[in-house]
């Protein structure tokens, strides 16, 4: 089964738009739920290629998209609510998917049969596998953590560095997304926001308390990345699994759109081993 742009609406929040993909059979599935990364969604690229492979190996796949990213529940490809991903930060994309995976274990999920609550993979790209690294942290119910092509320190970011003064002053700063040609706004409360929960946002301490089986998967020659990043996070978890590749990029040589009907080789590798990873017993 596959279903597609399900929202799930909240109290006084945006509403979060996500597919699942599964098998529908009488024995629940683990869970796996995957966190885009920046200036990105659910629908990008190779992505819904990659879910359907988790639902071939028995698995209970979602993909959503952060409800500030500039989707919206109408057109959740690309970016039309600019004002939304203005007013982004890390502790609504925290919130995000803490709802999400509240939802999917409740009886409030008309699946929810279909799902082992003891059985909790997440999945982060890019900043995506910070905000997963985080949240597994903190969060008991979630049982292993895969991080691809994931950054390593939020503080780093272009998001929270530059002339601080001129965006205080202006209120708002401007990235330019290369394939769309917008200029992506973010407001300052994003660099507020981040200074107020510094401590809560800091992906080393996170590492160094994460105590479930953690898979570590970057491309050595990432232009947007770097794999040292990969290995930072790898040191500040000894006991994680790093899985490096070669001949690949950031989004593991897949683009947006993507038209074939199979995988680059290097993002069917980071597919492959990362099922092996979740059917590993700990």
């Amino acid at each position: 089964m596959i279903e597609k742009n399900l929202v799930l609406d909240r109290k006084n929040q945006k509403p979060i738009v996500f597919d699942v993909f599964y098998n529908k059979t009488s024995t629940p599935k683990p869970l796996v739920v995957f966190c885009h990364g920046y200036k990105g969604f659910k629908d990008w690229g190779a992505w819904g290629q990659v879910a359907e492979q988790f639902k071939s190996a028995g698995l209970f796949f979602v993909k959503f998209n952060f409800s500030h990213n500039g989707g919206t529940v109408n057109q959740p490809i690309d970016f039309p609510d600019l004002e939304a991903f203005a007013e982004n930060n890390y502790t609504k994309e925290l919130q995000d998917l803490d709802d999400i995976i509240t939802f999917l274990i409740s009886d409030k999920n008309p699946l929810s049969n279909q799902i082992n609550t003891q059985h909790i993979t997440v999945i982060g790209h890019s900043r995506g596998g910070g905000i997963a690294t985080i949240k597994a942290s903190e969060d008991n119910r979630i049982t292993k953590l895969i991080t691809w092509a994931s950054v390593c320190a939020f503080g780093k970011r272009t998001s929270t560095t530059g002339d601080l003064e001129q965006w205080k002053k202006a209120g708002v700063k401007y990235v330019l997304n290369g394939r769309t040609k917008q200029k992506m706004p973010h407001n300052y409360q994003f660099y507020l926001d981040y200074k107020a929960h510094e401590a809560r946002l800091n992906i080393e301490n996170a590492c160094k308390h994460i105590a479930i089986p953690h898979a570590i998967i970057h491309a050595i020659d990432d232009p947007s990345v770097s794999f040292e990043e990969a290995k930072q996070l790898h040191n500040w978890n000894p006991k994680s699994t790093l899985l490096s590749l070669k001949n690949s990029n950031h989004v593991f040589n897949a683009s947006h759109p993507w038209n074939s009907n199979t995988l680059p080789e290097a993002l069917q590798t980071v597919v492959t081993e990362t099922i092996t990873f979740i059917n590993t017993k700990a």
